[in-house]
């Protein structure tokens, strides 16, 4: 007997659904309208995403390049909010118990027809069965495919939670599970839920290139993989199959341009339409340029200094409060974010539910600093590296200067930094490695649910998946947002994640420093763009302005 149907009714226009990345650059004859009035829209991105397949990622700059434009989700988030609504599932129900979930798919969704790859027949439950138990089960033919890894599905202990995923029929599918989850159905809703083309993976394995389904993506979304340059250029098409129609522009290109003045400088000169992450500095400009608009809105984000809890001296807390009160984080905000941040106290922004204000805190106190060091036993310092961003992050505009400011803060208090970093593929293999002393990272939320940030990035689970960079494992924060996860309770959920913020706050894992507000530079050739929630830019319903005369 089932508890809930939901979404019974699914011929949804077109306008509802918008959650599609759109990017792109080129250089400007991309921008002008050809002879074949062919609308290319040019989004300038910040980096090269380590794979084309959202399930083995865990930066942004990869989902931007994958979530919304190649692929589907059962389920994704209404436009704009942190809704869930249907998407390659039109309806579902869920059992009394609350651990069988049975969804009825859409039909007649077309996977994209590429010069790699012919589709011939559309998505069916064999698709979601093969790209959920990719990540579930290892004896799935492509689960080591890649290396094995798979940081979200892992680090939110999504391989524990469900049991079997079963195609009923050729539209139905069934997900049994250990135990209820207060978060599930907005986890499917997120990236690494991608749905991809059983049949694509078959002729791979027939060819034995099986590597190939993350490097030459197949899906279903709105527009299909066509080329990469790397650190240069991702070219797409529009999938004019797609079930929810046509979007509204041809070809989509991001343009890859680390530099946040070069993206700015690219947008004035029309070589692309949309400059993410601009930099403080050029936000006024950019608000007085006639030809642009500067988005914003507040991020449900958090960028952080992590110290490697696994490694000493990192493993004292003493050591670790010590460096807390020696950054000055409101140097930070106004010399990196030009005060466009909020300081940061717990490991997720206000907006967040159950955000508690009542945590210990650590203000800039370098004489403290000094003091708990000697405790620790460390009266002189020590010496140890930084590593610092090496591309744009909402959470961290400036990784290499907010380096340099900290580097000199802790000097202060004896401790001798060196800075470091890498090329950004590189820089995270490290950390989900371990390799790390202290490293500045950060996060942007998926879902709207405080489990995404504290148990992904926090958990002892997500310490061996890679998600948890500070290496942080503390039993009895674990043990509360573990049971924050089965409750059904908003109410107890709440008390339960307070409880554990307390926790966190006393054991200092990472150096919590702002919640930056986020923007966009878009050319006002642009119709139709909206800010996301989780820093995804959609671009479905997205459109090209004709120049005038």
């Amino acid at each position: 007997m089932y508890l809930k149907t939901m979404y019974l009714k699914t011929n949804y226009s077109k306008n509802m659904y918008s959650k599609i990345f759109l990017g792109a650059a080129l250089f400007g004859s991309v921008i002008s309208s050809s002879a074949q009035a062919v609308s290319n829209l040019v989004y300038c991105s910040e980096g090269s995403p380590e794979s084309f397949n959202p399930q083995r990622t865990l930066s942004g700059t990869a989902r931007n390049a994958t979530a919304t434009t190649i692929y589907d989700r059962l389920l994704d988030f209404k436009k704009g909010t942190t809704e869930i609504i249907p998407s390659l599932a039109t309806r579902w129900e869920i059992s009394e118990d609350q651990k069988i979930y049975t969804f009825y798919l859409r039909k007649g969704v077309q996977f994209h027809q590429t010069q790699f790859f012919k589709p011939s027949r559309e998505m069916t439950a064999d698709d979601v069965v093969f790209s959920f138990n990719r990540q579930l089960m290892e004896t799935h033919p492509y689960h080591q495919v890649g290396g094995g890894s798979y940081q979200y599905f892992q680090g939110m202990g999504m391989h524990r939670l469900i049991q079997s995923v079963e195609k009923v029929d050729r539209y139905t599918v069934r997900i049994r599970l250990a135990y209820p989850e207060a978060p599930f159905l907005a986890n499917l809703a997120m990236p690494f839920m991608s749905i991809l083309s059983k049949e694509y993976g078959d002729q791979l394995m027939r060819m034995r290139q099986p590597d190939q389904i993350d490097q030459q993506p197949i899906g279903t979304g709105p527009f299909a993989f066509k080329r990469y340059v790397k650190d240069s250029l991702i070219r797409f098409t529009q999938h004019s199959e797609h079930w929810r129609g046509k979007a509204k522009v041809d070809q989509l290109i991001f343009s890859i341009t680390p530099e946040a003045s070069v993206r700015y400088q690219k947008l004035k000169k029309g070589e692309c339409h949309i400059a993410v992450y601009p930099a403080p500095a050029d936000l006024d400009s950019i608000r007085k340029n006639e030809s642009m608009q500067l988005i914003e809105r507040d991020g449900m984000n958090i960028g952080y200094l992590a110290m490697n809890n696994e490694k000493k001296p990192f493993n004292q807390p003493l050591v670790r409060k010590a460096i807390a009160h020696a950054l000055n984080k409101a140097s930070y905000i106004q010399a990196i974010y030009m005060g466009n941040a909020k300081p940061a106290i717990n490991p997720f922004p206000e907006s967040i539910w159950s955000y508690n204000k009542q945590v210990h805190q650590y203000p800039y106190n370098p004489e403290l600093s000094k003091k708990l060091l000697a405790e620790a036993g460390y009266p002189n310092g020590f010496e140890t590296e930084i590593w610092t961003l090496p591309v744009t992050r909402p959470f961290n505009p400036n990784g290499k200067k907010m380096g340099e400011l900290m580097q000199h803060d802790l000097a202060q208090v004896g401790i001798k930094v060196s800075l470091k970093t890498f090329d950004w593929g590189t820089y995270l293999d490290k950390v989900k490695r371990g390799e790390h002393d202290i490293v500045q990272l950060g996060w942007t939320g998926d879902n709207g649910d405080p489990d995404n940030f504290l148990y992904t990035l926090f958990s002892c689970d997500s310490v061996t998946r890679g998600s948890n960079n500070s290496r942080y494992c503390q039993k009895e924060f674990d043990q509360l947002i573990r049971q924050a996860r089965v409750e059904s309770k908003m109410s107890v959920r709440v008390q339960l994640y307070r409880k554990a913020q307390m926790i966190f706050s006393q054991d200092v894992p990472v150096v919590p420093i702002a919640h930056s507000t986020v923007y966009r530079a878009v050319s006002h050739q642009v119709e139709g763009y909206e800010m996301d929630p989780f820093d995804m830019d959609n671009f479905f319903d997205l459109s090209i302005r004709k120049n005038q005369g």
